[in-house]
């Protein structure tokens, strides 16, 4: 199908440019007349229209968009809620949606962010919505971020509903970022004392051993044990790694079914401290995120689908999903929640309250705003405990290999002495 090339004047007197795949130079016109603009230059771009687009279901795909899947490039979190924060402001200043979009794209640096924005410009001057052009692009824009937009379409408040994603996205990020930042100091230690550890195992105990060796010093059962450990360190560590490596592909096969998810999610949610912490992560991302969708418009039964998705565990997406089977046979959301005994009492009785009230948008983003506090709470608390953990087990280790030193050494001067 053929690619025009056009040049129009908005409602507004300024000049904008772009293109659509239509069947003829008159459906060209008439489509760019749809979009509201004058059209002053149409060309047909014959030399690049073959590689330029693909026909699919009836609509083009231009190379832009085709170099993006085949790229599997993904835009960064900050870059997303960055873009959605300022289209939020610009089309809540009266601009057009294609307006805004063609603004954004000028200011953005080459890159994936650039490429996906102008994809979307071209679908939407092509006569797609919006929500339409981002589901295009699974990779950067989820189904929340769809969802919510489609929401925001229809009930006329695009701008209201891009400032609320935005807000959810920066929330989220914020959390992310306590979590990470908690984690620097323990990682950096433990990355200490393992390196610490292999050098001395590998370079300082075997210095040791060959002295017991050659003075023909009796070892016992600890410095036997270290000497494995310092022999299997040295020539043997591939081993360990390939190990390791195993184990961690035998994890995501066996995650790949539902049956093996399910069981090692119940497992996380059921640990000791850790699953606490689980719990209330994937609590703070359900509420946040079907408070969001409410709150946008979003029909409830499709909002609980969307935040199903969210919650990280699947355990907990199988309780949200007898949710929406729940409320779809005409029960609230509380009562099977309480059911699941998933759920901690209070956010439960939070929600109850919420939904006799007529606020439970609202109440979600009060019980994810809470939950957020307590996951950052808790992190900082875990992250106090384990650092006198790591240094307790780090003293232990060492001073095994100590004493395991020390006792042929101890035994080798006794019979220097005695000698």
């Amino acid at each position: 199908m053929p690619v025009f090339n056009y040049v129009a004047i908005d409602k507004q007197g300024k000049e904008v440019k772009g293109r659509v795949i239509v069947g003829s130079h008159q459906d060209a016109i008439a489509k760019i007349r749809e979009f509201g603009y004058y059209p002053t230059s149409i060309v047909e771009e014959k030399a690049k229209a073959e590689g330029a687009a693909e026909v699919k279901g009836g609509e083009g795909i231009k190379l832009t968009t085709k170099i993006l899947f085949l790229s599997g490039g993904k835009v960064g979190t900050k870059q997303l809620t960055l873009f959605t924060r300022q289209l939020a402001t610009l089309i809540s200043s009266g601009l057009p949606l294609v307006r805004a979009l063609y603004i954004l794209e000028r200011q953005e640096k080459s890159g994936i962010l650039k490429a996906t924005i102008h994809g979307l410009t071209e679908h939407v001057e092509e006569g797609s919505t919006f929500s339409e052009a981002l589901l295009r692009y699974p990779k950067t824009f989820s189904a929340l971020y769809v969802n919510t937009v489609k929401a925001g379409e229809t009930g006329g408040v695009l701008e209201t509903v891009l400032s609320r994603l935005a807000e959810f996205a920066e929330k989220t990020q914020k959390l992310n970022s306590r979590i990470r930042a908690a984690l620097i100091y323990p990682a950096l230690v433990l990355t200490l004392a393992v390196s610490v550890l292999f050098f001395l195992i590998t370079f300082i105990v075997p210095k040791f051993m060959e002295i017991f060796k050659e003075m023909g010093v009796p070892l016992p059962l600890t410095t036997r044990v270290l000497l494995i450990v310092s022999d299997f360190a040295r020539s043997k560590w591939f081993i360990g790694v390939a190990i390791l490596i195993g184990i961690v592909l035998i994890y995501k096969l066996l995650c790949k079914l539902h049956r093996m998810r399910l069981f090692f999610d119940n497992i996380k949610l059921h640990l000791p401290v850790m699953g606490a912490l689980t719990r209330k992560i994937a609590i703070a991302r359900f509420a946040r995120t079907l408070g969001t969708l409410l709150s946008s418009g979003v029909p409830i039964l499709q909002a609980l689908l969307v935040a199903k998705d969210t919650s990280g565990n699947e355990v907990i997406s199988h309780a949200i999903l007898n949710v929406h089977d729940s409320v779809r046979e005409g029960e609230t959301i509380a009562k099977p929640l309480l059911k699941a005994k998933i759920f901690p009492p209070m956010a439960v009785n939070m929600i109850s309250v919420g939904e006799e009230s007529g606020s439970l948008d609202q109440m979600l983003t009060k019980i994810g705003d809470v939950y957020d506090e307590e996951v950052d709470v808790t992190v900082s608390g875990l992250m106090s405990l384990l650092e006198p953990f790591l240094i307790i087990g780090m003293g232990l280790i060492v001073g095994f290999i100590v004493v395991s030193m020390f006792f042929p050494l101890f035994s080798l001067i006794t019979a220097l002495g005695g000698g």
